[in-house]
């Protein structure tokens, strides 16, 4: 089947009998959603048809709401954070990037996108740009994060300032980066955590609450033929979104704050697929795997995106690994 394959008979999983979600036909029933996990969710390794003629698209989950495309050689990062700073160390203040993670998982990039700014976003971002010379594209916020940490002007771009003019897309290889504004949820008691800009990074390493969430973007990645559509927070701006997404990267964190998210998305974005991501313990070391973060409601949320398109893939993939398009 390829991205866009469609099975109109397909089940969501709310419904008895078997639902078909991320390569794994299971039977459901209530007592079962509520068991399901994200392992029973995986994308297997041929989820996804890789046309002939040509190399593959490559979607690497890096953790949290961070992915790697990669195409032809060219790799575009989407809010990269592998240095997953204990939550004891949050505490303490200061965090810093760990350059020998950063040098292991991600040692290549041609261009980094910030969808945000809080740390679990954007605290790589400058160590991976200036070990990889890749142009990094975000907020203002983004900007004097960047230049701040060291990171050369003309390898920055403020995409904020870009849209406020006109609509912004970037070419850095085979890609096209399409940039769309969009919105952060509001999980935190009805509010954005940590709202604002950064507005001085004068004392770095930042503690946490210092990286304030700044001006918010998805991103529209056009390769080879496909679109995938990072969301890298579990909110959106409608109207600004171009249906037809084949592989969307979908945040779960805070959609249950979010009103009529699923239906909102799947009406925006039009996925074929989706792969699940920022649903993990992002204060967990990569070694040790993905681990569940509370109240992460991932079936309720399976089961919404499937009752809005039954013929829709929605799966899984574990740390560091991938799907093929």
């Amino acid at each position: 089947m390829g991205v866009t394959g469609r099975e109109s008979n397909t089940p969501t999983l709310s419904e008895k009998g078997r639902a078909f979600v991320g390569g794994f036909v299971a039977p459901v029933g209530r007592s079962i959603v509520a068991a399901v996990r994200p392992d029973d969710l995986a994308f297997g390794p041929d989820a996804f048809t890789v046309p002939s003629g040509r190399g593959p698209v490559r979607v690497t989950w890096l953790g949290t709401a961070g992915f790697s495309v990669e195409h032809e050689g060219f790799v575009v990062l989407v809010d990269p954070y592998v240095t997953r700073a204990s939550f004891a160390r949050c505490l303490r203040g200061g965090i810093a990037s760990d350059e020998a993670l950063v040098a292991r998982h991600v040692p290549r990039a041609h261009a980094i996108v910030a969808g945000h700014t809080h740390f679990d976003h954007a605290l790589d971002i400058p160590a991976i740009a200036r070990a990889t010379g890749a142009t990094v594209y975000g907020s203002r916020s983004c900007e004097r994060l960047c230049r701040a940490s060291g990171v050369a002007a003309d390898r920055v771009v403020d995409v904020e300032s870009r849209l406020a003019r006109e609509p912004f897309r970037a070419e850095v290889g085979p890609f096209e980066l399409r940039f769309v504004p969009s919105a952060h949820s509001a999980f935190a008691l009805g509010r954005v955590p940590f709202p604002g800009d950064i507005a001085d990074c004068a004392e770095l390493p930042m503690g946490p609450m210092a990286y304030r969430c700044g001006a918010v973007f998805s991103v529209d990645i056009r390769v080879a033929g496909r679109r995938v559509y990072h969301l890298g927070s579990a909110d959106l701006v409608d109207a600004k979104v171009e249906p037809g997404v084949d592989l969307l990267l979908c945040c779960v964190a805070g959609w249950t704050t979010t009103a009529r998210f699923p239906t909102r998305v799947m009406r925006a974005v039009a996925p074929g697929a989706v792969l699940l991501s920022h649903w993990d313990n992002f204060f967990s070391p990569l070694a040790a795997g993905a681990k569940v973060l509370p109240a992460m409601q991932m079936p309720r949320l399976v089961d919404a995106l499937t009752s809005e398109d039954k013929a829709l893939r929605v799966g899984t993939v574990p740390i560091l690994g991938g799907v093929s398009l």
